[in-house]
């Protein structure tokens, strides 16, 4: 819970300059990377998607853009984020998009109520992540897909080697300068120190209860983009 708390607040102070700073972090090509999990997702025609830890919105859009027949909802649990996302929906949402306060570990929608679901840069933050799984796919239909997209460990050296540099010396200095806390962006970077690797967060959507489970290595495998079929 402690780290629930921490969490939340820690996003509220940063919501503000979200957007702008995530763009210059990565030089835009975490989009990219967004449209590969959406294709990954495969969502049906008109179905009922979910966008789990939404922030701001990102992941709502692209698949609203996708597929304007889609009716996405986006849930999180910190209001400064969600609070962006609705501002930007005016512009960018191209169908039913709409965005509610919910918490991933128990969300307030019924069993078996969503076509797909999606969450992005989020699952090194919850407190449980068998859990969340869990949560995910008691609310998907039977046979849809959930994927997951962050950050990953690259398994080239040297290449993991390069990458730590910028993640954990650069992304905390530039996070801070730009994005307002220096402190929000030393944490965002040290939370991949405990998440699990692509081969150990594929076993835990199994043991949640996935199946097919396999994951897309994008960014040099420094990200990755995990599926699993409810």
């Amino acid at each position: 819970m402690e780290k629930s708390v921490y969490v939340r607040e820690m996003f509220a102070s940063i919501a503000p300059r979200y957007d702008a700073t995530n763009r210059l972090l990565t030089g835009g090509v975490d989009e990219r990377w967004r449209k590969r999990a959406v294709r990954e997702l495969a969502p049906p025609q008109g179905g009922r998607i979910l966008d789990m830890c939404c922030g701001t919105g990102d992941l709502s859009f692209h698949l609203s853009r996708t597929d304007p027949t889609l009716h996405v909802v986006g849930a999180d649990f910190c209001e400064p984020m969600l609070d962006g996302a609705r501002k930007r929906s005016g512009k960018e949402a191209k169908g039913d998009v709409a965005f509610v306060t919910a918490d991933v570990m128990a969300l307030p929608f019924d069993d078996a109520s969503f076509d797909g679901a999606i969450m992005g840069f989020s699952m090194r933050n919850v407190v449980d992540i068998v859990g969340t799984l869990r949560e995910a796919r008691r609310v998907l239909k039977p046979g849809t897909r959930f994927v997951n997209l962050d950050v990953s460990k690259a398994p080239n050296p040297l290449f993991k080697r390069a990458f730590d540099v910028y993640f954990y010396g650069l992304v905390p200095l530039i996070g801070g300068l730009v994005g307002g806390s220096k402190s929000a962006y030393r944490y965002l970077p040290n939370s991949l120190t405990n998440y699990p690797n692509a081969d150990e967060l594929a076993r835990r959507f199994a043991q949640a209860g996935f199946t097919g489970v396999r994951y897309v290595r994008l960014g040099g495998g420094a990200i990755a983009a995990h599926v699993g079929t409810a």
